[in-house]
């Protein structure tokens, strides 16, 4: 699935884009299903995702989405009033956070034999899936999303995040493209995003500023490809003010292994009735695409993460609650 440079690259910079992962098929198949769940969306409940107002508000709409297929508004689609200003199909950011357990469409893909190949090539024992979503980044209001870690957001101890992000449509610097930093990965996790026993949220600490965004790279991909990001890698994405939309899907995995611990203060927790379902487990017989890593010792995995500031047991902080979106 990857080859040995592949591995090398994505350990040096953090990141790595493997063209035409998906086909044109598939692609299609997820764009259409993503059109369905929004014709049929009723929009009653709104919810608005901003990374940069840290005074936005985090519901418990947002915190029941990690268990559920749930719609998040761009908050440049509504008016001073509140009023949508914006169709509906051109006003939701994003779908999640659960698409890959309860939506069968986006559960066929990913949960195939593609992408436990993929994951066992990073080195997963036991991969567990624990957030997807669709990106709209919709034209002209495509909203920013700030520099960031995912690690933040989906914490193990020891970290062992890897995002997988799939273009729906061709990503350019015009319409929002991601943006990396490579070798980022390789100063630790910079901060976490903490989930309190009453539900409130909140960074531990503030992030870097990474004045003038220097070193940053463009990641400008066509649709089809698949962006692999280790938790540890910086990165963003622009505003999208462009005609164009930029559609993607991401999805999160985490080390379930032995050794590795889910902690209670990530923001994203399911409930007893829906736990986290592993992609595959090599200790008990790893999928014919995933045998050929089973067995790599975890410390060699491509996805190992140095601590670096924060602890997946840093305790809960003082910074003002965010209402965050991913990519």
């Amino acid at each position: 699935m990857l080859t040995e440079e592949q591995v090398e690259k994505f350990k040096q910079d953090g990141f790595l884009v493997l063209e035409d992962f998906a086909t044109p098929e598939e692609v299609a198949a997820l764009k259409q299903r993503g059109e369905e769940l929004v014709e049929a969306f009723d929009p009653a409940t709104i919810s608005v995702f901003s990374t940069r107002n840290q005074t936005a508000k985090t519901d418990t709409y947002f915190l029941d989405s990690a268990s559920a297929v749930s719609f998040f508004f761009e908050e440049k689609a509504f008016g001073e009033g509140g009023q949508l200003e914006q169709p509906k199909n051109r006003a939701i950011n994003k779908i999640g956070h659960a698409m890959h357990d309860l939506d069968p469409v986006f559960r066929l893909w990913s949960r195939s034999s593609k992408m436990a190949g993929l994951m066992a090539a990073l080195g997963f024992q036991r991969p567990l899936p624990v957030q997807s979503m669709l990106i709209f980044k919709q034209p002209y209001v495509g909203g920013e999303v700030v520099p960031h870690q995912d690690s933040s957001f989906l914490a193990t101890d020891p970290f062992s995040c890897v995002g997988i992000w799939l273009a729906l449509e061709d990503a350019r610097r015009d319409n929002g493209c991601l943006w990396a930093l490579p070798g980022s990965h390789l100063e630790g996790v910079h901060r976490r995003f903490l989930r309190a026993a009453d539900g409130s949220v909140r960074f531990d600490v503030d992030m870097p500023s990474f004045e003038g965004l220097a070193g940053f790279v463009p990641v400008e991909v066509k649709a089809g490809s698949l962006v692999l990001l280790h938790g540890g890698n910086v990165h963003l994405s622009k505003e999208n003010t462009s005609p164009h939309s930029r559609h993607a899907y991401s999805m999160h995995f985490v080390e379930g292994a032995p050794g590795f611990s889910y902690p209670p203060d990530n923001w994203l927790q399911r409930p007893a009735e829906l736990p986290f379902e592993p992609l595959f487990d090599a200790a008990a017989g790893a999928p014919a695409a995933a045998a050929g890593s089973a067995g790599r010792p975890a410390g060699t995995a491509a996805f190992a993460q140095p601590r670096g500031r924060s602890s997946a047991r840093r305790p809960a902080a003082v910074a003002p609650q965010a209402a965050v979106r991913v990519y």
